[in-house]
């Protein structure tokens, strides 16, 4: 059995590979308006070109690759991984001087200490709690010492939703929501140091705030 093979993961690939054309089409730029999340990630561009070194970036869970291109505009040399093989192909017919490969944050086929930042904007809300740690110490990994980590996600207390339908297609995407202080005490234990925690109020129409933890990885795991 391979990382793609596990429940959670093949649910969410069969589920995105479903409705990969109409999100992209509903979500070409999912930033476009989100003009303090433009500047995390900016900040973040920042911190990963003041500490040098040229290692790349990687943009894990990158859709149909619109954040990608941001970092690649912001000059990150930088390239996208996703579990949803026709999100990948959409991203890469999208922006075809960018790199973009199917793959699983259980298991990132990179070798140790080979990237100078990680990004991983919404997509750790299909992680189950048990299997979260595990992930965070697998970016721990991937990650040279001082490298950067800018995770974003649905803040909650704990609640668990299934989506069984979007737009038209039946799907079975389950999301868990989490408190920012549970997931920075989750990092500290992946050997990060927590430089930020940043919650942004619900936006119209939505119920749940967004929260964005800037981390660093320690010099020992």
């Amino acid at each position: 059995m391979t990382d793609l093979d596990v429940d959670f993961l093949h649910a969410a690939r069969t589920s995105y590979d479903a409705i990969a054309e109409a999100y992209t089409e509903e979500f070409p730029d999912g930033l476009g308006h989100r003009h303090l999340d433009r500047a995390l990630l900016s900040g973040f561009a920042d911190l990963v070109k003041e500490r040098g070194g040229g290692e790349p970036v990687a943009d894990v869970g990158s859709g149909p690759g619109y954040v990608t291109r941001r970092l690649d505009a912001l000059g990150l040399p930088v390239f996208g991984v996703d579990v949803s093989p026709r999100m990948v192909a959409l991203a890469s017919r999208a922006h075809p001087h960018l790199r973009f490969h199917v793959g699983s944050m259980t298991g990132l086929d990179l070798p140790d200490r080979s990237l100078a930042g990680l990004m991983a904007l919404y997509s750790v809300i299909h992680v189950p709690d048990g299997e979260l740690p595990s992930v965070l110490r697998e970016f721990r990994r991937v990650l040279v010492p001082g490298g950067h980590l800018l995770l974003a996600f649905q803040a909650g207390r704990g609640e668990k939703l299934h989506i069984t339908e979007r737009f038209g297609h039946e799907i079975s995407l389950r999301y868990w929501l989490r408190d920012p202080e549970v997931v920075a005490g989750l990092l500290e234990e992946a050997g990060f140091e927590v430089l930020a925690r940043v919650v942004l109020a619900p936006e119209e129409g939505r119920v749940h705030p967004r929260a964005y933890l800037l981390a660093r990885a320690t010099a020992t795991p």
